[in-house]
């Protein structure tokens, strides 16, 4: 089948759309019409070459869709299922699976197929990528089942889209990797859609004080509609001693939403005594070496990564689901754009001029 897709086919440079092939579901796929895909800063990585995407692959990993044909073998989902769809796929059978991480899963591979195999996407016999195991910028997606989980029909599919990275890794790392306490003082380093994920996700979990720091005052203003009760903007002087001021000697958390080395070691140090510093935003090249003052781990302060929300998405994403239906998660504004595959380039220029919080694109 042919269809519409935006390829990586140069780093720094407009990714083509163009039509490729799509294959046929195989026993355990599932071929899902996409209907909404965000475009994350992510995939801006890859467009720049900082990830190591390799050339020669569909992007976007932030869907949600229709399932439109079904592998023999698959139970999870129907053909007419409004899903969404995320990264975090699962072999079952690892260390990390029988344990429970399903998003650390090491041997994710047996989800896909093997070299040499009919390739899912392709274009004039040459295979392609699929980035995220999904490839979401694209009219359709070929994926694993385990990849997908069925959502409430009446759930608007632009705004489920999100819940496929952006909700996911930010609302995930305040409720799951860090556990925010009710009552307690959260910091979120950027405001973009992880940022505003985060600080929705340390709202829920009842933080009596969230303070959002960005360079952009468009992005403090929306953080406080978000939930964040006080904002910094990220080229203050000071900026630890600042934190520790409004805190009354540190935060409990912080939330590096940006993926920056200073950011990064800055989180460690704007803490109170045995408070968690966690890293969500994605530093490149990934050789980069934190410096920390060792002083700092002699009051318990402790510093730790965070993976697509420590996500198990089969219960996260009915979750994150309900608590939109009951208001307390807001997806709506979450959307600054709504735009064509065509125009996904220029979402990256948005983004790159901190004008958006989420660009969606919407398919026909």
């Amino acid at each position: 089948m042919q269809i519409k897709a935006a390829v990586l086919r140069e780093y720094n440079a407009p990714l083509s759309v163009e039509e490729i092939t799509i294959d046929s579901p195989r026993s355990n796929e599932v071929l899902v019409r996409t209907v909404g895909a965000g475009v994350c800063h992510s995939d801006l990585n890859n467009v720049q070459g900082l990830s190591g995407m390799p050339l020669n692959t569909v992007l976007g990993h932030e869907p949600a869709g229709i399932v439109e044909a079904i592998g023999s073998d698959v139970r999870s989902v129907k053909v007419g299922d409004h899903v969404v769809a995320c990264t975090s796929l699962w072999c079952g059978f690892c260390r990390q699976c029988r344990a429970g991480h399903l998003h650390l899963c090491s041997q994710r591979e047996t989800c896909e197929r093997a070299p040499g195999d009919t390739p899912r996407l392709s274009k004039d016999g040459d295979a392609l990528g699929q980035a995220a195991s999904l490839a979401c910028f694209a009219e359709s997606m070929l994926v694993h089942e385990r990849s997908v989980v069925p959502i409430d029909p009446e759930i608007p599919l632009d705004r489920a889209a999100l819940l496929g990275c952006a909700v996911t890794t930010g609302a995930g790392a305040a409720l799951n990797t860090a556990s925010v306490t009710p009552g307690s003082s959260v910091v979120v380093f950027g405001a973009g859609g992880v940022g505003i994920s985060v600080i929705q996700g340390a709202r829920i979990a009842g933080a009596a004080m969230i303070i959002a720091i960005d360079i952009s005052e468009k992005k403090l203003e929306s953080a406080q509609h978000f939930g964040a009760t006080h904002t910094i903007d990220a080229s203050h002087p000071t900026i630890v001693k600042e934190i520790k001021r409004l805190t009354n000697g540190g935060a409990d958390f912080a939330f590096d939403a940006v993926g920056r080395k200073e950011v990064a070691e800055n989180c460690l140090y704007c803490l109170a005594p045995r408070g968690v510093a966690t890293l969500v935003g994605a530093i490149f090249p990934v050789t980069t070496e934190l410096e920390f003052r060792v002083g700092h781990f002699f009051v318990e302060k402790r510093v730790q990564g965070c993976y697509m929300g420590s996500n198990r998405f089969q219960r996260d994403a009915p979750k994150y689901l309900d608590l939109y239906k009951q208001g307390r998660l807001n997806l709506d504004d979450m959307i600054s754009q709504r735009i064509t595959l065509d125009q996904v380039n220029d979402a990256f220029t948005a983004m790159e001029g901190g004008d958006v919080t989420r660009s969606v694109i919407i398919f026909d």
